[in-house]
């Protein structure tokens, strides 16, 4: 999901600007002044709130912003994103945007800043005064407001700085040198964001051969915790121990095992683009897991990928494993095998079903060879990718 905030002082042009980049990247719309606004002509009661403040040049309280605000992106959960033009004005709604965003599983992407002299400023807003006659463009007003956005609005900036998500764009010349200005900081805002994909697919669906490619190609780091754990058990670590007795079973390993092995990869990696992860989550807890390691890093997951095949393929993959130098003690036990396919079924389908509820997932058919499954979970990937810009 593509959300971006919409910055700069009055008269800089973000309606404008505004209206180019909701078409550039279909996005949903939102303007706390022009929403305010439709409740004042409406006559609501939120309308009435915030009539007196917003026509002496002032800030509509955080209480009457968070409602319009909230009721807006709750008519629009299949959104591919958001643009705020408007807000956040403060700190405290920087925190109130982050809490928002939250609840949808997102966060947001960019903070453009488009930056007029405040000359240009007062030239634009006295002409915008003369066509559209709007109450709070008259000069007095038009002085509160300015004196509002410099005292209050630009340590919002810093907010954002900190974030490494704060873009400033030039906001003089032509509207098409402007847009370009705005198309080039939108690419590099989505040049820093992470892509996170979880991989799902029964035991044998090639999800080890898979992930190895996609990382490789998309520049990704590859998780995998059952390759960890076996790590550990060669090295007859403290973890290896405890762990071996539940990997010979091909049963799931306690979390807090799983946990520390992936938050060091996590950590090893700071400067990575992303992760793959591959054998976890293998329940709907461990999918909380994931969100909360995200959560930390201020990322969240882009999107998870289900190989598809029949249980019948998957057994038949597993025997033919069994006969090669990358077979699991599980691999040549009938029952195990079957055992696994049932786990899959029972704990797994529901964090797979975690991320189906929130429009992350993408099933890929996973049979055919290799090469022709990577194929199409590429073009998977890159439909993902396009749709988060």
């Amino acid at each position: 999901m593509l959300n971006i905030a919409l910055f700069g002082p009055p008269g800089a042009g973000k309606g404008t600007q505004s209206q180019w980049l909701i078409e550039k990247y279909n996005l949903t719309y939102i303007s706390t002044g022009e929403i305010l606004r439709e409740e004042i002509l409406a006559g609501t009661k939120l309308g009435l709130m915030a009539k007196n403040i917003i026509e002496k040049g002032g800030l509509a309280s955080d209480e009457i912003i968070v409602q319009i605000i909230e009721n807006k992106i709750t008519k629009n959960p299949d959104a591919n994103g958001f643009l705020f033009d408007g807000f956040p004005r403060t700190i405290v709604q920087c925190y109130i945007l982050d809490g928002l965003l939250m609840k949808m599983n997102t966060s947001l992407t960019c903070m453009l800043s488009l930056e007029v002299p405040e000359d240009e400023l007062i030239r634009r807003l006295r002409e915008r005064a003369k066509i559209s006659n709007r109450k709070d463009d008259n000069e007095v007003v038009i002085q509160v407001r300015l004196k509002e956005y410099y005292e209050k609005t630009v340590p919002v900036s810093t907010y954002y700085m900190d974030k490494n998500i704060y873009f400033p764009v030039d906001g003089t010349g032509e509207i098409q040198t402007i847009q370009n200005r705005l198309y080039k900081a939108v690419e590099k805002s989505l040049e820093n964001q992470w892509e996170n994909i979880i991989l799902f697919g029964y035991p044998g669906s090639g999800k080890g051969s898979q992930a190895k490619k996609m990382a490789e190609k998309f520049n990704l780091v590859y998780i995998s915790t059952g390759s960890l754990l076996r790590k550990e058990i060669k090295l007859e670590t403290e973890i290896g121990k405890l762990a071996k007795p539940y990997m010979d079973k091909g049963s799931i390993v306690p979390d807090e095992y799983a946990i520390k092995l992936i938050e060091k990869i996590i950590h090893e990696n700071p400067n990575s683009r992303g992760f793959i992860f591959k054998g976890f989550p293998r329940t709907i807890v461990q999918a909380y897991i994931v969100e909360g390691m995200l959560r930390r890093l201020n990322s969240t997951i882009t999107g998870a990928i289900e190989i598809k095949v029949s249980p019948l393929e998957a057994v038949r993959r597993l025997a033919l494993r069994s006969k090669t130098e990358k077979s699991r003690l599980y691999d040549m036990d009938t029952e195990l095998i079957v055992s696994r396919l049932q786990e899959y079924e029972d704990k797994t389908v529901l964090a797979r079903d975690f991320y189906e509820k929130k429009n992350l997932l993408y099933v890929v058919d996973g049979e055919g060879t290799e090469d022709e499954v990577f194929e199409r979970i590429s073009d998977q990937l890159e439909r993902m990718k396009r749709r988060t810009v």
